[in-house]
Parts: C-alpha cells; structure tokens; sequence
C-alpha cells in the first residue's frame, strides 16, 4: 500500500515560533495519554487523559495557526502527522519515555509551569488569535501545573521507594532543562515582532515556581549540567522516531483521516 508523502514547511520563523509551541503541547499530550488505562488508580488515570486531551487540543489550535502563517495551505492533522522528524521542534524533555508515575509526575509539573509562562505572556501577543488561544489555555495549564505539584509533594514527601524514584525521575529530567531556555533567532524574531516571549527570559521565573514545587517536596534543585539537548532544532532523541512512527502510521497509511 502506497503511503502518504511528507509535507514540507517553510523555515519562516514566526511559523518555527508556533510549531515549537503546538509540537511541546502534540508530544507531551502524546505521552501523557498513554497512561489511558494505566494510571495508578480510576481516578488519576481519567486525570491524566483529560490532560493530554486539553494538550492535543492546545496543539490543533497552534498548529492550525502555524499552517495560516505558513501559507501553504496544510491544516492541523498534516502538520500533525504528515512532517519528517526533523520539521518537529519540541523540546527533548517531552519527547522522553513515558517512565514511571514519578517520572510522568515530575516531567509534568517541568512542562505544564513552562506552558504556564508561555501562555501569560502570549496573551498580549500581537497575534489576536494567538493571544486568544493562549486565553483559554492559560487556564488549563495552571491546573496542570497545580496537579503534577501536588502529586510531586505526595511522592517526594511520601514512602521511602517513592522518595527515590521521584528524585531518580528528577535527576534524570534536569538534564533537559537547560534547552528549554537557549535563545535562539526564533525566539529572537517572535520577541521582536511581539509574536511572544523569548523561552529564555522565562526562566527566572520558572526556576523560582520549580524551587517552590521541589521544596514542598523536600526535594533540592538539582545542579545544572552542561549537556544540552536539541529537539527545539529539531535534533531529537532515539525516542522521537518511535513516537513518530506510532502517530503517523493511519495517516500515512489511509490518507485523509481527520481528529
């Protein structure tokens, strides 16, 4: 059976600018949705999927921006499934395997106070619709954010086995930190046409609200390393082919299927 063509996008980088934010949301609402039906108890597996469904709802609404900008007339579902791995610039952080509860937990409250950030400042954004979407997702994100710390408390402070699989997952988790912050030209050019924020003035404060989550943890901000991970380049990691080639086989394989 004949499979669907790639698509190809342009290197516009207010068009990078979105597709960085709407593939963080696509890959981590990836992740989180595959607890569907493993989570720890009823409850916090339904969390965990309403989670991942408010992300893959944030991502079809950058993403559908992303195709507008680009002009070549792609929509949501093949920017979604139809790009090599290289055209996708989420960070490596959430591209990483979906790990244990304390991993999921902890890479959670990373990205949804990231998220958090982001969105704050996107809703003054020169892009109506931009700032509009990032009305709506704001909300979501706090409670994100609000959940996984919860949850990073509970474990940190918790059993002595959840103690250290929560610092494992920690230790692991903070090595892909730093790239969430590298400027860069994208950054550099959404900052200057008021698009958005540069990711890396965000991380004062994003370091601040992590120090707050791990101390009701009692867990302490690990040190920094100097690795520096590039999916935001579009480098990704072993894993990001695996994700890929799971997400991307119906709509290669039956072209036309919409969300």
């Amino acid at each position: 059976m004949p499979q669907q063509a790639s698509i190809a996008i342009s290197r516009d980088p207010a068009v990078q600018y979105l597709l960085r934010l709407g593939d963080t949301c696509l890959i981590q609402g990836q992740r989180l949705a595959e607890w569907c039906g493993h989570g720890p108890v009823l409850e916090e597996d339904i969390a965990l999927t309403n989670m991942a469904l408010d992300l893959v709802g944030q991502a079809r609404a950058l993403l559908t921006r992303a195709g507008q900008a680009d002009g070549q007339g792609h929509d949501e579902d093949q920017l979604a499934f139809l790009r090599e791995e290289r055209d996708y610039f989420n960070p490596t952080l959430v591209e990483l395997p979906r790990g244990d509860f304390a991993f999921t937990m902890v890479r959670s409250a990373m990205v949804a106070t990231l998220l958090k950030l982001v969105w704050e400042r996107l809703a003054t954004s020169s892009d109506a619709e931009l700032a509009a979407i990032a009305g709506k997702a704001v909300k979501e994100a706090r409670y994100h954010q609000q959940h996984a710390a919860d949850w990073v408390a509970r474990l940190g402070d918790g059993t002595e086995e959840s103690r250290r699989r929560t610092q494992a997952a920690l230790a692991t988790l903070w090595r892909y930190m730093p790239e969430l912050f590298v400027p860069d030209a994208v950054d550099e050019a959404a900052h200057a046409a008021g698009l958005g924020p540069r990711w890396a003035d965000l991380r004062e404060a994003w370091m601040a609200e992590m120090a707050q989550i791990l101390a009701a943890a009692d867990l302490a901000v690990p040190q920094e390393s100097a690795f520096r991970s590039t999916g935001r380049q579009g480098v990704h990691s072993e894993h990001m082919g695996y994700i890929l080639a799971e997400m991307q086989h119906l709509q290669r394989s039956y072209p036309g299927g919409v969300w």
